[in-house]
């Protein structure tokens, strides 16, 4: 099965759109978390040269209305942007989808079950995302129902993030469900859940590789957090393609660490 082929259709005004086929492509994207709910730290990071955003929505304070106004300058900006959201909970995947989110960072999908519910809630239809014509994601009522569904099928990345021990050894079927963009692994929290307490210990480098090696042998891309970007290029070699790095805190703390240091 070759998921390179079923990739959508890009469209040049949708980025989205475009993100999703480069994702399903296998393109190389580095992208960061943006953890401060505040549409500033989103206009800025969309000029830094990254691919794309994620919104923490897991582990950060964000709200609806912290969600909707952070998606609005993205989108404005044209700069593709994930929402991890708190739980696969389908009321969550709606909100995010709903506000205009490129698609969502789904945590914690142990099963091929499980990551069937999360596609099935991501997509218009019976059993599915519901239907409303008046939010952004629809163009705030300008678009057809008939265009909305055709945009919703494009341009709504799903990717389930893989960080459970009990996982890596579904994730070749989670891989394999129809719907399913890329699987990411959550490195910290599978290093927790394995028992250990270093993410370069044998046994968390061993599952990674095991990941990466299931999702390859589907076709489906896999993206990774890792706690060093010289790190990229070691599992860029095992298949990994997209890079969730860093944070805008992250960027906070070092550039001011940074700044004593020169001064003192």
């Amino acid at each position: 099965m070759n998921r390179t082929e079923e990739a959508p259709r890009m469209t040049a005004t949708d980025p989205a759109a475009t993100f999703r086929a480069r994702l399903r492509e296998r393109q190389r994207l580095v992208g960061t978390f943006v953890k401060t709910p505040a549409p500033v730290v989103c206009e800025v990071l969309a000029g830094s040269g990254l691919d794309l955003l994620t919104l923490d929505a897991e582990h950060a304070p964000f709200g609806r209305a912290e969600l909707d106004g952070c998606l609005a300058i993205c989108r404005a900006l044209g700069m593709p942007t994930l929402v991890r959201v708190p739980a696969a909970e389908p009321a969550q995947l709606l909100n995010a989808l709903d506000c205009g989110a490129s698609g969502v960072l789904v945590p914690h999908v142990r099963t091929a079950a499980e990551a069937e519910a999360a596609v099935r809630a991501c997509h218009y239809g019976a059993g599915g995302r519901g239907y409303s014509g008046s939010t952004r994601a629809a163009g705030f009522a300008g678009r057809t129902i008939a265009e909305q569904l055709a945009r919703g099928r494009e341009g709504s990345a799903v990717i389930l993030q893989v960080e459970d021990a009990e996982a890596v050894d579904e994730a070749g079927r989670i891989a394999a469900v129809p719907g399913v963009d890329a699987l990411f692994i959550g490195r910290v929290d599978l290093t927790v859940s394995l028992g250990c307490t270093r993410t370069d210990a044998p046994l968390v480098v061993e599952a990674v590789e095991r990941i990466c090696a299931a999702a390859a042998r589907v076709g489906t891309a896999v993206g990774m957090f890792v706690a060093d970007p010289a790190e990229a290029r070691q599992w860029t070699a095992h298949g990994a393609s997209l890079f969730i790095l860093g944070s805008d805190q992250g960027f906070l703390l070092s550039g001011a660490r940074a700044l004593v240091e020169a001064v003192r």
